[in-house]
């Protein structure tokens, strides 16, 4: 078993993220595997290396041991090379839509605004651009949904030993033309994360439930470019008093916070309702 963190250092790490971390810790070392660390730092505007060296501070205070990190800064050639591969096949396009044009678009009233994994379905308005020469940089790159499940009916995946299916219809109709490159970043969340679990041999994924409905995103690339599809595992959330999940605004929950008061990582297993008799 080959599980992994992938912190972004855009902000601290809070107890949703212990929780996960440890969790995947746990798992692969009952199961005398390999836990790896990945530093998602592909958006450059908000990652910071101060959080990097916070992130990698709490994490080794929380008891856990990593292989070298890989950072997604270093892989740009990499998801560019997988781009080239989907736009010489023409299952990507060029799309300058901003978030106002998308809602506008989507909100007509012959349409309605359905929301998506990515939040509003994309309506399609530049699925008619050219999709020819060579791969464009000056925009974002999106998935033509249609054209990539074409002789495909369905994907499925494994959850915890159980078999998810997802049906083309829920493809094209519910998650959409979903974007692959953005314009600041050369890739994107759905792009780099198939990419890398695949060049980390990630086995097993451990992630949380929020992150559920774009797993046949992932399902669909890990096709489209002949990758191994790992195990899912989607955990629940850490919540506050209010039942809303921790976001990194929320520094009165940050691993360094509880830290400086004095809590030990014990106590942060016990909080997040983990056994501690996996604990350092």
């Amino acid at each position: 078993m080959i599980t992994r963190f992938a912190p972004s250092p855009t902000g601290p790490l809070h107890l949703g993220h212990a929780y996960s971390a440890m969790l995947a810790h746990d798992m692969a070392r009952a199961a005398g595997g390999t836990f790896l660390l990945r530093i998602e730092d592909i958006d450059s505007t908000r990652s910071r290396p101060a959080w990097e060296a916070q992130i990698l501070d709490d994490l080794a205070w929380l008891g856990l041991t990593w292989k070298p990190v890989m950072r997604q800064s270093d892989r740009l050639p990499a998801y560019r090379e997988a781009l080239e591969s989907l736009w010489d096949r023409s299952l990507i396009y060029p799309c300058t839509c901003n978030r106002r044009d998308i809602l506008a678009a989507a909100s007509a009233p012959q349409e309605g605004a359905a929301m998506g994994p990515d939040g509003v379905i994309y309506p399609g308005t530049c699925r008619t651009h050219a999709r020819v020469g060579s791969i464009p940089t000056d925009g974002a790159l999106r998935l033509d949904m249609r054209t990539a499940m074409k002789g495909i009916d369905f994907v499925e995946h494994d959850h915890n030993g159980k078999t998810v299916v997802t049906s083309r219809d829920h493809l094209i109709d519910h998650i959409g033309d979903v974007v692959l490159s953005r314009r600041d970043m050369g890739t994107s969340y759905h792009l780099s994360v198939v990419l890398d679990d695949a060049a980390q041999a990630v086995t097993d994924v451990v992630r949380g439930e929020d992150l559920r409905d774009a797993t046949p995103i992932h399902v669909l690339l890990q096709r489209l470019l002949t990758l191994p599809t790992p195990v899912y595992h989607h955990h629940r959330l850490i919540r506050d008093e209010a039942g809303k999940r921790l976001a990194k605004r929320d520094d009165a929950r940050a691993i360094a916070t509880y830290r400086s008061e004095g809590a030990t990582p014990t106590d942060i297993r016990r909080m997040v309702g983990l056994p501690l008799h996996l604990a350092r």
